[in-house]
């Protein structure tokens, strides 16, 4: 270990950690010590400090044990005349600057600095990372279109250097955090707001906080990944820094001169096997041991550097880019693009616009071909001046293996494939697509028929073993586009129809979804007609279409074979599936119930069910509310339940449509027993609630389920239950 980086984490350590505690003993004297604290939206406390001990920090005086802690870990800068292997001492330092990060960031919460806000640019940065963030990414970091994050410090040499560097990350599709500066007060996120780039969780650009010590968001983030998806317990500190080691493909990228605090929250961050590399001269820890290859790592030459960072990391990357004049990635999906900043832009109720699969014999497609069809004078101008333009984009597909039930599974990623390019836009499906180029693509080159040529090439290079050729032909003629939407319409209802007549018990064969096991060893989803995968992302057909594209990949049929229990949903086939593929953990599941042997979750779930037994029924609660329920958790306690692949009776994570299914949690009186659901949840169902109600004999349940404006105890539920005189009071019991 260099001297001179552990004699700066010694230094750096302990005049923070002195500092946290001389803030924590005025927060006390000021507020008590039994005032309360949590950070916004999560069930872990102070989630570092959770993750390596066990204990829950829930006030002000609670903290001081964090405080003990680190102190416990600090040491005084060695003598300039010893020399002694210092990796232990500095590893131990770090953590130590982790845990006072951690407690300082907590009391800015609570005399309300964070999250901070910067005058100067009128700017909010995010601050902490809550529970619902990091379970809306799950499954990009289980499916691997998220490979990583990176963390930067610092501020990069000049802001074209800046920009370059966040987007050859976005391209990479790497999330990248921002926090610190340099010397002259000067970061990377002041850096891209004077060049106008959008930041955000939509652009996978997030800047957490001014300060080297905001990098603290971005660590404990990734302990609770540890607690959220695998399962392990707080307290099991080498089990998550293991997890972290081997399953969170983070790097810290140093820019610019480094500091004392920065060598010492780098340090924190090598304990959990993140590498730190630097743009200046530093001296390197080159040995293996803590992190997967080397610790500190300079790479001076700029154009290397995120070369470097990959290689050092051993981040996985899994990235095509169409032959088209802009950047391209999945961070560009959540780009927005203003009115002011439109060049060209079809649907959204200005002019019709649709979008369309559709399977044709191998004769009937010209592979590689795109076509613009219907150009006037009128939509010549529009091409070359601007505005809005009617659109019809149909992909023609032929292959040997191509089904039409894959269709709706390859429309779906149109949206995703579009609005990877830099500069554009889009929204909807079907015939409610909008779309969007921004002047600044059209500035660089970008244009329409460069849509065709994403779409194209993105098809054959993402469905390889279903689709052997694919053309596409964009029709810009209105009164044309009118006529063929009508023809897709006719496509679409006749999908829907086939797909809804799809019934687990006239299927042979279900499929699993092994992804999220890079998360949660242990715990897989068996997908069925009537039963999507816990995250939404996954359906019957998505998993069949995988399959087909992947034979040794993520989803696997699952041959259902003999029925053990019809009524809670049990086949032999996939019990025999279950215990093999859950290495031995799990010898049997119910695909129709919550209190009898449930599926197990991996903690990116869309909704959690659970039992409340003075309602004797169910309440389901979405991630994205973070108010309290009624059995008094709020989603992100609940979650620490139900996650990391164990089953657990009476609670069950699950995908939002599965609540409409026709087998939802049938075992156990199924749709009838819904008492709770926020507000926001049942409009987002909308019709479809309406449509189960009247299929299960009660047209008036939507209305009489009790949302957060109504009841947030149990008593206030059961009262208003009993007034609306709700059919789960008179059922059997679910206890």
């Amino acid at each position: 270990m260099s001297k001179i980086i552990a004699s700066a984490v010694f230094r750096a350590s302990n005049k923070i950690v002195g500092e946290a505690e001389q803030f924590l003993n005025k927060a006390i004297a000021e507020k008590g010590q039994d005032f309360g604290f949590e950070f916004p939206d999560t069930g872990y406390h102070l989630p570092m400090y959770f993750s390596m001990t066990g204990i829950a920090i829930k006030t002000l005086g609670e903290m001081r044990q964090s405080i003990a802690l680190a102190k416990t870990h600090l040491h005084s800068e060695p003598d300039e005349s010893i020399y002694k292997p210092y990796l232990g001492e500095a590893l131990d330092a770090g953590m130590a600057t982790l845990y006072a990060e951690e407690v300082l960031m907590a009391l800015r919460y609570i005399y309300k600095m964070e999250p901070y806000y910067d005058k100067e640019m009128d700017f909010t940065y995010n601050g902490f990372i809550t529970d619902t963030i990091l379970r809306d990414l799950g499954f990009q970091l289980v499916d691997g279109s998220m490979p990583g994050f990176a963390a930067i410090i610092g501020a990069a040499e000049s802001e074209e250097r800046a920009v370059k560097i966040v987007m050859e990350l976005q391209q990479r599709n790497v999330l990248t955090f921002l926090s610190g500066h340099n010397e002259k007060g000067d970061s990377v996120t002041k850096q891209l707001h004077r060049k106008g780039v959008q930041m955000g969780w939509e652009t996978r650009i997030v800047p957490l906080g001014p300060e080297t010590e905001h990098t603290i968001y971005a660590l404990n983030w990734a302990a609770r990944s540890a607690l959220t998806f695998g399962g392990i317990k707080g307290g099991d500190f080498k089990k998550v820094l293991k997890y972290n080691q081997n399953r969170v493909f983070a790097f810290a990228l140093a820019l610019g001169p480094m500091d004392d605090l920065k060598w010492a929250t780098g340090a924190g961050a090598i304990n959990m096997g993140f590498p730190a590399i630097c743009d200046t001269d530093v001296p390197e820890i080159r040995p293996r041991g803590v992190c997967t290859y080397e610790h500190v790592v300079k790479e001076l030459d700029q154009d290397k550097l995120i070369q470097t960072c990959i290689e050092v990391r051993g981040v996985k990357l899994t990235m095509e880019k169409p032959p088209i004049p802009v950047a391209f990635g999945q961070a560009f999906e959540g780009e927005r693009i203003r009115k002011e900043d439109t060049f060209i832009e079809a649907g959204g109720n200005k002019t019709p616009a649709f979008e369309l699969i559709r399977t044709k014999e191998m004769n009937e497609v010209e592979n590689g071909k795109v076509e613009i069809v219907g150009l006037t004078d009128k939509t010549r101008e529009i091409i070359e001046k601007g505005g809005a333009l009617p659109l019809g984009i149909v992909v023609d597909v032929a292959g040997r293996k191509m089904q039409p039930d894959f269709e709706p599974v390859i429309e779906r990623k149109l949206h995703d494939y579009i609005n990877a390019a830099q500069g554009i836009w889009h929204m909807g499906q079907r015939d409610i697509i909008w779309l969007r180029i921004s002047n600044n693509a059209h500035r660089d080159g970008f244009n329409l028929e460069h849509i065709g040529v994403i779409l194209q090439n993105m098809v054959l290079s993402k469905f390889p073993a279903i689709v052997d050729k694919a053309q596409v032909t964009l029709y810009v003629d209105e009164a044309q586009v009118n006529t063929l939407l009508e023809d897709a319409r006719k496509i679409y209802m006749e999908r829907n129809d086939r797909i809804a007549n799809m019934k687990d018990e006239t299927t042979d064969t279900f499929y699993s979804c092994l992804l999220c096991q890079s998360f949660a060893p242990n715990h897989l989803c068996v997908v069925s007609p009537e039963r999507l995968g816990l995250c939404g992302a996954v359906s019957w057909l998505d998993a069949k279409a995988a399959f087909e594209i992947d034979p040794t990949g993520g989803n696997q049929p699952v041959p259902k074979g003999k029925t053990l229990d019809e009524v809670n949903g049990r086949w032999e086939g996939v019990d025999k599936y279950l215990w093999a593929q859950s290495h031995q953990t799990l010898e049997t599941f119910s695909a129709y119930s919550i209190m009898t042997n449930p599926m197990t979750s991996c903690g990116c779930f869309e909704c959690i069910v659970a039992v409340v037994p003075e309602a004797n029924g169910f309440m389901i609660v979405d991630r994205g509310f973070t108010g309290m329920t009624p059995i008094g958790m709020k989603f992100s306690s609940l979650a620490g339940t139900v996650g990391g692949g164990a089953q657990t009776p009476g609670f069950l994570g699950i995908g939002k449509y599965f609540i409409t299914s026709r087998k939802f949690l049938t075992a156990d009186g199924g749709f009838p027993r819904i008492v709770w659901m926020p507000k926001s949840l049942k409009q987002f169902l909308g019709d479809k609630l309406y449509e189960r109600a009247k299929e299960v004999g009660f047209p008036d349940l939507p209305d009489q389920i009790a949302d957060e404006t109504i009841a947030t105890e149990s008593e206030e539920l059961v009262a208003h239950l009993t007034k609306v005189n709700h059919p789960a009071l008179s059922m059997p019991s679910i206890i």
